[in-house]
Formats: structure tokens, C-alpha cells, sequence
């Protein structure tokens, strides 16, 4: 959800053009409450999986906090009310990217993807990807290059980001019947697709720069940081796990990868505003 609120936020601002502060308050807030919505929705679909899994089990449902049925209509009303806000105090555009980004987190990736392919977390990645594309949208009323981009960068970050939680939980996803990566077609497949998206990540990371998008500040940014995020990514990508593995170099790539977002986002402001 931070990641989320802020990589919006910074697709916000990195847009060319203004934006009055109620009415970009007013997105913000929107995209607040449509991925507050899908990730409602999300867990009353999930609930009995999530029940099984020890990193979800003391959600709200799975513990009976809440009727299951009251967290549906909870997450349709903030999802549906998100959508609304947007195209009456934004622009539909952007209303109409941000529904069609919780139908493809709810529908696509959490009914459909999720429980029936490895694939999953590839193809269903592009639902956090979305973000600053409605942020810049928000902006300026139209999708060129530059917003595509950001969703891109974000959308080859999520499967070594994730993968690299699914190696040290995947006993979890096993046990309740969901086909992650490591549990589908086995930890050295996982591992050297950790290495080839973090590889692919970095010449996609500084296009914005190449482009002529961004400045100088970023693009040095970009470079730095995800040759990090790459050279991270090579022992986790080469090794192999054993008994009693304290896994700790995936959990050092999954803690950057997120520093990292954070990071490079903050960079694509920064060039915009401060050394523009």
C-alpha cells in the first residue's frame, strides 16, 4: 500500500504540467481507496487460503473478526466510490485506468491467475504497475511514453521482487494449493528468472533517461541502483537452498527491492523538481 500511494505520487509529480494540491490530493486519495477496495476484495476471495498461510492468517477474516461478507461489500463500496471521486474531481481517464486496474487485480490476477499458473505473479504484476500511470494521468489527461515506462519498470521489478519472498515462504504457497513459481517449476527455475528480470531491469530503468524523459540525476540514479539490485540478485540466483537455510540472501534482495522502488522514485521527483 506505500508503495502504491507513493509511486502514484511520484508519477504525480514527475508530470509535465500542474495540477491543483485539492485535486491531486483528491487522486491521491482515490488510488488510496481503490487499492485499500482491491485488497479487501482480494481477502474475502482469499480468506480460506489465507487461513492455511502462516504470513496471512491473522488477517481479519481467517481470525472471524469480520463476516466475509461484509468485506465484499466493504471493498466494492471503496472501490466503486474511488472510481466515482476520480472522474468527477480528476479527469475519466485516469477513473477509467484506476477501474480497470482493480478489475485486473481482483478479477484477473487474484480469481484467475493466482490459483491456475506459475505465471501469476508475471502477468498479474502489471496490477501494481498501474499507480504512477494514473498519477501522471491525473496530470495531464493522456498516456504517452514516459507513464508507460514507469508501469513497465514497475512491472519486470515484481516478479524478482516477489519470487524472492515466494523462495523463503514457499512452503506456505504449497500448502495451500497455490502454484508460486518455486512451488510450480521448482527453486532453480525461480532462481535464475529472479537473475534474468533483474538483469533486464536495468537497461529498462534508465530508458526514461535515454529517451530524453528524465535528466542526468536520474539516470545515474537508475544505473547505481539497480546494478545493485542485479548484483544482488546474482548469489540468489546461483545458489542453492538446504535444509535448516536460513534463506538470507533472498531475504536481503526482498528488503532492497523495495528500498530500491522507493529509491528510484524518489530520484524521478527529485530530477523533475529539483534539478529541472
Amino acid at each position: 500500500m506505500r508503495l502504491v500511494v507513493f509511486t502514484a505520487l511520484c508519477g504525480m509529480l514527475a508530470a509535465p504540467g500542474t495540477i491543483h494540491p485539492v485535486i491531486g490530493f483528491t487522486a491521491i486519495l482515490c488510488i488510496t481507496l481503490a487499492a485499500g477496495g482491491a485488497g479487501a476484495l482480494n481477502q474475502w476471495w482469499e480468506a480460506d487460503i489465507d487461513a492455511k498461510m502462516k504470513r496471512t492468517a491473522r488477517r481479519p477474516l481467517p481470525l472471524a473478526k469480520m463476516r466475509r461478507e461484509d468485506a465484499r461489500d466493504f471493498g466494492i463500496l471503496l472501490s466503486g466510490t474511488s472510481v466515482v471521486i476520480m472522474g468527477l474531481a480528476v479527469n475519466w481517464l485516469s477513473a477509467a485506468v484506476l477501474a480497470f486496474s482493480i478489475f485486473f487485480y481482483v478479477v484477473i490476477y487474484t480469481m484467475w491467475l493466482k490459483p491456475s499458473t506459475p505465471q501469476n505473479i508475471v502477468i498479474g504484476g502489471a496490477a501494481g504497475a498501474f499507480p504512477p500511470l494514473i498519477g501522471w494521468i491525473a496530470v495531464t489527461n493522456e498516456i504517452t511514453a514516459m507513464p508507460l515506462l514507469l508501469f513497465a519498470i514497475i512491472f519486470m521489478w515484481t516478479p524478482p521482487h516477489f519470487w524472492a519472498l515466494a523462495l523463503w515462504v514457499k512452503i506456505d504457497y504449497a500448502e495451500a494449493g497455490i502454484p508460486m513459481m518455486p512451488v510450480a517449476r521448482g527453486e532453480r527455475t525461480t532462481r535464475r528468472q529472479i537473475l534474468a528480470y533483474s538483469a533486464l531491469l536495468l537497461p529498462l530503468s534508465v530508458t526514461p533517461w535515454v529517451i530524453g524523459g528524465t535528466g542526468a540525476a536520474y539516470g545515474l540514479s537508475a544505473i547505481a541502483l539497480s546494478a545493485a539490485f542485479l548484483a544482488l540478485s546474482v548469489p540468489v540466483g546461483l545458489r542453492t537452498s538446504g535444509d535448516g537455510d536460513t534463506m538470507r540472501v533472498e531475504k536481503r534482495l526482498f528488503a532492497y527491492s523495495i528500498i530500491y522502488l522507493f529509491a528510484l522514485f524518489g530520484a524521478l521527483v527529485a530530477d523533475r523538481v529539483i534539478f529541472a
